[in-house]
């Protein structure tokens, strides 16, 4: 009978956390509008650890924050000078490569998360990009990925900010990031995860809405859904631009 009870009580709290530590968090704010005067903007990430005992000794707390934008394809070619000249020899075709990605943490990334649960839950970079057919393009996919890696970290696009989240009492966390000014338009991703011995104990997901505004807004979609009109007003425009110069030259002359 006792055997059974405990049978029973383990298939009913099976699905609990084994820590029993939860996310509770929130954003400074979950939209951003891209104006005219759009010069980028900063979003506080700032949450806590719910618990319904003590925190666990042992391995302390750890939090990764993550902050994703809409992904795209490209490729990726690598020049070689033949001949005297610069062309493009190999290329690998990433399948999706996110247009911005930060990655905010309490501490050293090796140090407080496993490369198992690193592959699963896909948070440094390397696992955030997505590549097909890599084996048949190119010999050694990870120079491209790590060239790619390079080229948009200088361009301030990919950003690993480690001791950058703040935490108090392994309970209450928080961190800012920047989201720049080269923005495109979609949901940006924000996951916070929290672990213990590098494994995730606990994650949490919420998005930013990142949209254009006002005329920008209204020229977007014009050109995504009526290009043909969103030409012919752009040749009306050029054309109006260059009579108006042309007229102030003339008039400059008299």
């Amino acid at each position: 009978m006792a055997l059974w009870l405990a049978t029973a009580l383990v298939l009913v709290t099976g699905p609990v956390r084994a820590q029993g530590e939860e996310i509770v968090s929130g954003l400074s704010q979950n939209r951003v509008a891209i104006t005219a005067n759009f010069d980028g903007s900063e979003i506080l990430i700032y949450g806590a650890v719910k618990r319904e005992a003590p925190a666990p000794t042992g391995a302390p707390l750890e939090v990764i924050i993550t902050v994703e934008g809409p992904s795209i394809p490209l490729v990726i070619r690598r020049k070689e000078r033949v001949a005297g000249i610069w062309v493009n020899t190999s290329s690998v075709t990433v399948d999706a490569a996110p247009s911005f990605y930060a990655v905010a943490t309490t501490g050293l990334v090796d140090d407080i998360l496993s490369d198992t649960d690193d592959l699963r839950y896909r948070i440094t970079l390397p696992h955030a990009i997505r590549v097909i057919g890599g084996a048949s393009e190119a010999a050694s996919v990870d120079e491209f990925i790590a060239a790619l890696e390079r080229i948009r970290s200088n361009e301030d696009i990919y950003r690993l900010l480690q001791g950058q989240v703040q935490l108090a009492e392994e309970t209450l966390f928080r961190t800012d990031v920047t989201l720049p000014a080269n923005l495109i338009e979609g949901d940006y991703k924000v996951r916070m995860f929290i672990t213990r011995d590098g494994q995730v104990i606990d994650q949490m997901e919420r998005v930013i809405g990142v949209r254009k505004t006002g005329l920008e807004r209204t020229l977007y979609v014009m050109a995504h859904e009526q290009p043909l009109l969103y030409g012919l007003i752009s040749l009306v425009m050029a054309a109006v631009a260059g009579w108006a110069a042309s007229a102030g030259f003339r008039l400059l002359r008299r």
